[in-house]
């Protein structure tokens, strides 16, 4: 029997995780098959859609091409329709699905690290990954803030006004990240502030860290943020990004072959990715 053929595609794309991460994953299922790197840019899709993609078993997409795949493809699921948004795609029967495994890899991320989405829930940032992470705050119930810099917040009301319209829901708001106090269930850093190599930032005042109960950051390098150490330190609940990373792989694999894995061996791939991360 053939290996089933696997690759991600975008554009750059030279120093990507999923190689090592989704390689791991097939051996650990008993799996065989191949998964490489495609560079394509936005002017190639159309054509390397026709030629390339529609032979492969599946496949995980990152920036630029998560909306623009949408069009080519016969079908997409209910949550990558809610956001727009695809990272993958499985082929089947000549038919090709588009799912996003964004959110389930962060909500599975939060519940593997115990870190509740529920009472007063604030999200730094409102790019993109803020975009998906306050979606599934607000449909879980959390009362959601955003705490942005003073120039983010028309775009963070924006964002807010979107949530709003589509979920029907008012339990979320918006504020200057200056301006942010008291108590917080779990604070969340949906920013680059504080990743590699700028390692001795972090994106909220220590005072405002102590008021933290559960902290989540989705850097992954380093795998322990300045925020995250001294959320640690102050005795908070806290998780770094590597876990979300690998369980949005996770969740890839189950719409591909209906895999299942060990929480333990999760946990050592989490490791062994950071280790690899290192090496680069």
């Amino acid at each position: 029997m053939s290996k089933k053929k696997y690759a991600v595609i975008g554009h750059p794309i030279g120093h990507t995780m999923s190689p090592f991460i989704h390689k791991r994953l097939f051996e650990l299922s008993g799996i065989s098959a191949e998964y490489g790197v495609l560079d394509i840019s936005p002017e190639e899709l159309d054509a390397r859609y026709a030629d390339t993609l529609r032979a492969l078993d599946g496949y995980n997409i990152t920036i630029p091409h998560k909306q623009n795949i949408i069009p080519l493809l016969d079908d997409i699921d209910s949550k990558a329709k809610l956001y727009g948004s695809v990272n993958t795609v499985f082929n089947k029967d000549g038919r090709a699905k588009g799912f996003t495994t964004d959110p389930d890899g962060f909500l599975k991320a939060l519940e593997y690290a115990d870190i509740p989405l529920s009472g007063r829930v604030v999200i730094l940032g409102c790019g993109g990954a803020a975009r998906t992470m306050a979606y599934e705050a607000v449909l879980a119930g959390a009362n959601l803030e955003f705490a942005v810099r003073e120039l983010s917040l028309p775009k963070a009301k924006k964002l807010v006004y979107e949530i709003k319209t589509k979920l029907g829901k008012d339990n979320v708001g918006c504020l200057s990240v200056d301006e942010l106090s008291g108590d917080i269930t779990t604070l969340i850093n949906a920013t680059p502030v504080g990743m590699s190599p700028k390692v001795d930032f972090q994106p909220i005042k220590d005072t405002q860290l102590s008021k933290c109960e559960n902290v989540f950051d989705a850097i992954y390098n380093p795998l322990e943020t300045r925020l995250i150490q001294k959320a640690k330190a102050n005795g908070s609940n806290s998780e770094g990004g590597m876990s979300m990373l690998v369980w949005q792989a996770v969740v890839a694999h189950r719409h591909w072959d209906g895999s299942t894995y060990d929480a333990a061996d999760i946990e050592q791939l989490c490791a062994d990715a950071y280790e690899e991360l290192k090496k680069r």
